[in-house]
């Protein structure tokens, strides 16, 4: 599903109780990860869930395009990782340091709604992504 979707979803529903639903929909949609994939390496910092993001490059090194995986062991934060894939996943990695998630997360009203631990382990995700295409594009210009 893409972000514009999602988005677009989130306008159609007044009630929180089913955006939080529709959150948790959108986790259990994710693809699974592999058992090696749940590695330290992988891990998200500074969430108070666990959580793994595992990401891959693919194009040419000059204008590397990254695809993420992720999991959590709670429901609502595999919605969000859904959420973060949906707006970063396929995307080069100039592109990933530009986009500004907090832009889209206050378009469909998500940290109003979200606890600070929350919040949190959200913004930490959304650091690790940006860390991941600025490594690819610091790869690609050696």
């Amino acid at each position: 599903m893409s972000i514009d979707e999602i988005i677009e979803n989130f306008e159609f529903m007044d009630d929180w109780e089913d955006r939080y639903r529709y959150v948790i929909e959108l986790g259990k949609e994710l693809e699974p990860l592999q058992p090696e994939d749940y590695t330290e390496d992988h891990k998200v910092r500074g969430c108070v869930s666990q959580v793994w993001l595992v990401t891959e490059h693919e194009g040419d090194a000059q204008r590397p395009v990254l695809k993420f995986r992720g999991d959590s062991d709670a429901h609502i934060v595999r919605g969000l990782i859904a959420i973060l894939i949906a707006l970063y996943s396929g995307k080069r990695a100039d592109e990933i340091t530009q986009l500004d998630a907090e832009k889209v997360f206050d378009q469909i009203g998500l940290r109003d709604h979200l606890t600070p631990q929350r919040s949190n382990g959200l913004a930490s995700m959304v650091q690790r992504v940006k860390q991941d295409a600025a490594a690819a594009l610091g790869t690609a210009t050696a």
